[in-house]
C-alpha cells in the first residue's frame, strides 16, 4: 500500500547550536506536537572541545503551513536554545548553474547524472569563457552563455554572469573546471553557494601543469577536492575529497586520466550532498551528514 504521507512534501532541518542536554528532545517534541513524522535524523557534537551541537532532521508534516512552522520553531525552540538553523522543502527544486571553461569531463558528468535523474535539480544555464562546449549543452536543451574574459574585461564580464545568475534565481553554482579566478565581489554576492573542484596537489603543485609536476616529483597519491568558494583562493570549506594510489609505472597521461576520473566522482558527491541538504558550515569547516 502507498504511504499516506507520500502526498506531503518533506522538510529538512539543519541545526547548529551550543551543546546541552535536551536539544534532540526539544526538536522532536515540537515536531510531535505538530503531528510530524520524523524520517531521518543525524547528529554530531564537538563537546567538550568546542561545545557545539549539529543536527540534520528530515520529516513529513501533513498540511504543512511553512510560514507558521518556521515562526513557531523560531519562537519555541530556536530562540531558547540559541540555534542557527535553516529549513528546506522537497517541493522546492533547486536551480543549479554551471560555469566551465574548456575541460569537459566534469560538465559532462554532471549533465549525464542530471539527465538520468540522479541530480534532482533544474539547470537553467551554463556559463563559459569558451565556446567549445556549447553543442553538448544545446543537445540537452540547456541555455549556453558564452562570456569571454580578459584582464581588461573581467569586471564587466563578471557583472554579465552575475546578472544571469540573479535573473534565473539560481540557488547555487558549480565551477566544473572553470579556469578563471572569481573576484571577491562575485563571491560575496553568492556566499556559501558556489562549489569548486580542483586537484589535490594544491598548494604543492600549483600552476598550469599539476600532473606534469606531480609526475616529475614522483607522487604516490593523486586526488581531488570539492569545496565552497571563499575570498581566499582554494581555501574554502571542504565538502568532499578522494585519492588514488599511483606508482612510478604511471605516465603523465595516466595521471591525467586518473585525476579526471576522481574529479568527476568527488564533484558529483559534493553536489549531491549540497542538493540533499547534508552540509552544515561551521567556520571554515563542514559537517557532512
Amino acid at each position: 500500500m502507498p504511504d499516506n504521507n507520500s502526498q506531503y512534501p518533506t522538510a529538512c532541518l539543519l541545526i547548529c547550536c551550543p551543546d546541552k542536554p535536551g536539544i534532540v528532545a526539544g526538536v522532536s517534541q515540537f515536531l510531535y506536537q505538530l503531528g510530524a513524522n520524523i524520517l531521518d535524523a543525524s547528529q554530531h557534537s564537538t563537546d567538550p572541545r568546542e561545545g557545539l551541537f549539529f543536527m540534520r532532521m528530515e520529516f513529513h508534516l501533513p498540511n504543512m503551513d511553512k510560514t507558521l512552522l518556521e515562526a513557531e520553531f523560531q519562537a519555541k525552540v530556536a530562540t531558547p536554545l540559541k540555534m542557527d538553523w535553516q529549513i528546506d522543502y522537497s517541493d522546492h527544486r533547486k536551480k543549479m548553474a554551471i560555469m566551465v571553461s574548456a575541460y569537459d569531463h566534469c560538465l559532462l558528468e554532471l549533465l549525464w547524472r542530471w539527465k538520468s535523474g540522479e541530480l534532482a535539480v533544474d539547470i537553467p544555464l551554463v556559463i563559459s569563457n569558451h565556446q567549445s562546449l556549447e553543442k553538448e549543452c544545446s543537445a540537452m536543451d540547456i541555455p549556453f552563455h558564452y562570456i569571454p574574459v580578459t584582464a581588461s574585461t573581467k569586471k564587466e564580464q563578471e557583472e554579465k554572469a552575475i546578472r544571469l545568475l540573479e535573473e534565473q534565481q539560481v540557488d547555487f553554482t558549480v565551477l566544473a573546471r572553470y579556469m578563471q579566478i572569481l573576484s571577491s565581489d562575485f563571491v560575496r554576492r553568492f556566499p556559501q553557494r558556489i562549489i569548486n573542484i580542483h586537484h589535490s596537489f594544491l598548494p604543492a603543485f600549483a600552476g598550469a601543469k599539476p600532473y606534469q609536476n606531480a609526475y616529475t616529483r614522483g607522487v604516490k597519491l593523486i586526488g581531488a577536492t570539492a569545496h565552497y568558494v571563499t575570498d581566499e583562493l582554494d581555501e574554502g570549506p571542504i565538502i568532499e575529497q578522494d585519492v588514488a594510489r599511483v606508482s612510478h609505472k604511471h605516465t603523465v597521461d595516466d595521471l591525467v586520466m586518473l585525476g579526471r576520473d576522481i574529479e568527476r566522482q568527488v564533484l558529483t558527491r559534493a553536489v549531491k550532498a549540497h542538493i540533499n541538504n547534508r552540509v552544515i558550515l561551521f567556520g571554515n569547516k563542514t559537517i557532512v551528514f
